[in-house]
């Protein structure tokens, strides 16, 4: 495995739309763990693969011990609503508060070519659709929520 290089807010890899992964090759098997590895090493939660530079509709999402790795990742269901901080790795040191849902139904591929279904709450929902995002140029900036001040 590899740790790979995150690329930062400002580069144009980060506002593109990823393509599908047609196949389920070596290669892609060497990213998902690569992209697992690289995301632990920067204490994250969630990783997707535009954010290591590769435009293919992959993410990786760990909490509670649990990776889920994500191949043509699509939300099936959402319900409720949450607004709550989110950071990411490609824009260090920042954290905005976003709308989120707060269940979120995820169908992908995993990397024995098989359909699953996660479901999420709270974090891991809000992690879901953080990644997800990704794979369509969308940041977490593009979500912020004005934050109202106390008096």
């Amino acid at each position: 495995m590899a740790k790979l290089n995150i690329v930062k807010y400002g580069d144009e890899v980060l506002r593109k739309k990823c393509r599908e992964v047609e196949e389920i090759t070596p290669r892609i098997l060497t990213l998902l763990d690569d992209m697992v590895e690289t995301m632990r090493a920067a204490d994250g939660c969630g990783l997707a693969a535009p954010q290591v530079g590769i435009l293919r509709r992959i993410a990786v999402v760990e909490l509670d011990d649990k990776v889920y790795e994500l191949i043509n990742p699509h939300i099936i269901a959402f319900s409720g609503e949450q607004h709550e901080v989110e950071g990411c790795l490609s824009i260090p040191g920042e954290q905005v508060t976003t709308k989120r849902p707060m269940y979120v139904t995820v169908r992908a591929f995993n990397r024995n070519g098989e359909v699953v279904d996660y479901t999420g709450e709270g974090l891991l929902a809000r992690a879901f659709c953080h990644e997800l995002d990704h794979l369509d140029g969308k940041l977490m900036i593009d979500r912020a929520v004005p934050v109202k001040k106390k008096k």
